[in-house]
């Protein structure tokens, strides 16, 4: 070894051990999924002159790093390293063996930080593009007399009506960086997965339709993975594969919907592999949806995946409480309808599984009570979540509701089924009984049973006193919600 490799090796070394150190400090400050998101996949490179070289994967991980964490990192690089200590980034982005035995002819869209380096890779295609007139349209307006494409998008999926949660917040700030500056951003692909009925197909829609109104002179296409095999289909059938490639080499931003799918279509996948990276290699913006993060993509071909890692994967998760509590009452807005707060919660409480039955719990609940002519109330709605979506309701048990009340207040179990008088036992009493009744299907004969066999009148005057006080005392108002919404979640 070298002394300029035994230098060398000496930095990575004490790289890694400050940068070790600094992750232990900065865990104490962000939660455990931030941690792990933002942390976890950063690499220490070098270490000289207090100067501490970290590599991160993408510009736009670099970019977040800095908008949301550079204070936190800034002092933890000046406690580690002391005050002349510095933080510095190199971005890199990752590429098969293959991929570097190929000249790298093209730079990612968009500028480093002037500290940062990137090393990116590119293999370069060339393709002989037919004149735009000739090339025949799997989407053309009829009536048309020049190649225009129509982008398939619905004009109500915007970003204004996609709400913002902690579960699909790098996905919609990244959508946003995207329909300012499409193709110029270094999360390109796009790559946004999650379950079913979580929110990817609007945001891809949202995208689009953003673009098009920042950039009217573009060319949009959101196409399903599905119609997108089948046209291949049609084209090959009628020995038009080169114009159905050609055409979708026009496109500026292609948003492709369920990529999962051409894991099974092996021809296609060809044919995609070509229209990619000439898209990519001419600073065209593309976003695909999955319902599977890439590395579980089992049978897409590796020159695939490892395009798919050029970019930004961003996950979308099943909303959390407040989240399904504002798109149901963005619902409501949209829809002019009037449904009453405890139904809200209730519903955004327990229908857990994706925005899609958020909405159709809506949309039940308005026909059930337009047709039947009753008023929306929290009944209608134990009884629509009972048969809509039977599968993600769940309903709370009377001993759950005690335990968690009891929790709340530090009380003893025990103690709340005495006879005892204490002010602060009596009180989470009535608020277990309050939320028995609300939230149960119990009878209230059943509900005074779990307390030592109270009768139904107690738990009657239990209930008005909640209700009484919840309406004079506006302290001891919010105090209950916020009992509510943890005995809610706590059962979750």
């Amino acid at each position: 070894m070298t002394p300029s490799q035994s230098n060398n090796s000496t930095s990575n070394l004490d790289a890694v051990a400050a940068w070790d150190k600094c992750l232990g400090i900065i865990k104490d400050n962000v939660n455990w999924r931030a941690f792990q998101t933002w942390f976890e996949p950063i690499k220490a490179v070098a270490l000289t002159n207090n100067i501490l070289t970290i590599q991160v994967p993408s510009q736009f991980f670099y970019e977040w790093l800095e908008e949301h964490y550079v204070e936190l990192l800034g002092k933890t690089i000046k406690r580690i390293l002391g005050r002349e200590g510095r933080l510095e980034y190199r971005i890199q982005m990752e590429a098969t063996a293959q991929q570097r035995q190929q000249p790298a002819t093209m730079q990612l869209p968009g500028s480093a930080h002037p500290k940062a380096s990137k090393e990116n890779n590119f293999v370069n295609l060339d393709y002989v593009m037919e004149d735009p007139q000739k090339i025949k349209n799997p989407f053309v307006i009829p009536g048309m007399k020049r190649v225009q494409i129509d982008p398939q998008l619905n004009p109500n999926l915007t970003f204004e009506n996609y709400i913002e949660g902690e579960c699909n917040r790098l996905a919609r700030t990244a959508g946003v960086h995207i329909a300012q500056k499409p193709g110029a951003t270094a999360f390109n692909p796009l790559m946004i997965f999650g379950s079913t009925g979580c929110g990817k197909t609007h945001l891809m829609q949202a995208i689009g339709n953003e673009i098009r109104r920042q950039h009217p002179n573009k060319s949009v296409l959101y196409v399903s993975t599905e119609k997108f095999i089948n046209q291949f289909i049609d084209h090959s059938k009628n020995q038009e594969v080169n114009d159905f490639i050609h055409f979708y080499q026009l496109i500026d931003v292609l948003l492709l919907d369920d990529i999962h799918l051409l894991v099974s279509a092996t021809k296609t996948q060809d044919v995609f592999f070509n229209i990619f990276n000439h898209l990519h290699q001419n600073g065209k913006q593309i976003v695909l949806s999955s319902d599977t993060p890439p590395k579980d993509l089992d049978g897409m071909p590796e020159r695939l995946l490892s395009r798919f890692r050029w970019g930004l994967h961003a996950e979308i998760q099943a909303p959390d409480y407040d989240t399904r509590k504002a798109i149901l009452e963005m619902k409501m807005r949209n829809e002019g309808l009037e449904i009453p707060e405890e139904v809200v919660q209730y519903v955004a409480y327990n229908v857990q599984n994706n925005v899609r039955d958020l909405e159709g719990t809506v949309i039940s609940l308005f026909a059930q009570a337009t047709l039947n002519k009753k008023e929306i109330d929290l009944e209608l709605a134990k009884r629509v979540l009972k048969n809509f979506v039977k599968a993600s309701f769940k309903e709370l048990s009377i001993d759950d509701i005690q335990k968690m009340v009891c929790n709340f207040y530090n009380v003893p179990y025990n103690d709340l089924l005495t006879k005892t008088r204490k002010r602060e036992i009596v009180q989470a009493r009535q608020i277990t009984m309050y939320f028995a009744k609300k939230f149960t299907r119990s009878s209230l004969k059943t509900i005074g049973e779990h307390f030592t066999g109270k009768d139904h009148t107690t738990v009657i005057h239990s209930c008005q006193t909640v209700e009484n006080l919840m309406e004079t005392d506006q302290a001891y108002r919010e105090k209950l919600l916020e009992i509510q919404q943890k005995v809610q979640l706590a059962a979750m």
